[in-house]
């Protein structure tokens, strides 16, 4: 799995051999498919963490997930990425499908300036 992350968008590219990401149950196939995400980012010097949206406040559903910085001294990007096509479908979808998947990457005020 390549990913890159660029300002405002990460893009996930499948590879021979990765695995393919199923499961609507409890959004079990996005889920995965960002553990994997997030697996790749933090080896590249990030410290990135995978949460359920509504636990950290946000006023969103109960199933949507997403990866953000662990703490304000955390190294690497200050980052939020999310799946902004949630409500139509679960960015598996795309990856599986296409072999490719945008998600959407929102700067943390956390980020040095």
């Amino acid at each position: 799995m390549k990913v890159t992350l660029e300002q405002h968008a990460c893009i996930v590219e499948r590879e021979p051999g990765d695995p393919k990401f199923h499961g609507v149950v409890s959004a079990a196939g996005e889920s995965r498919l960002l553990h994997h995400v997030k697996q790749i980012l933090n080896k590249q010097g990030n410290d990135l963490v995978k949460k359920r949206m509504w636990k950290d406040g946000h006023l969103v559903d109960d199933m949507q997930q997403y990866l953000r910085t662990r703490s304000p001294k955390s190294p690497g990007a200050h980052v939020y990425i999310l799946n902004n096509r949630w409500a139509i479908e679960g960015a598996e979808v795309d990856f599986n499908e296409r072999g490719r998947v945008v998600l959407a990457v929102v700067r943390n005020i956390w980020e040095a300036k």
